[in-house]
């Protein structure tokens, strides 16, 4: 059963930047967009796996730093032209405080 899991503090994170935490094998990247929004994904671009947590984040998205994918934070997939899918994970916010569903 998943459940929510405390991570981080949103002050941790930097606006328009991210942070990974290493959970097992897995790599998660968190994001915090220019409107304070949060957002949980895979560490993995689905082209060439690149770490998407080096990339440049835009609205709603991530472009990752290899070779310009365009991925949608809140269903991990790619846009435009562009075929794939990485994992998203639910996130929360209560009190400055970080929580995924994992």
């Amino acid at each position: 059963m998943k459940k929510f899991i405390e991570v981080i503090n949103i002050n941790e994170i930097p606006k328009m930047g991210s942070r990974v935490l290493e959970m097992g094998d897995t790599e998660i990247a968190l994001f915090k967009t220019l409107e304070d929004k949060v957002f949980a994904i895979n560490n993995v671009c689905p082209h060439k796996q690149g770490k998407l947590s080096e990339g440049i984040v835009h609205n709603d998205n991530v472009t990752c730093p290899l070779h310009n994918w365009v991925i949608d934070f809140n269903s991990g997939e790619a846009q435009g032209s562009d075929t794939g899918c990485t994992n998203t994970y639910e996130v929360k916010i209560e009190e400055e405080k970080v929580f995924i569903k994992l």
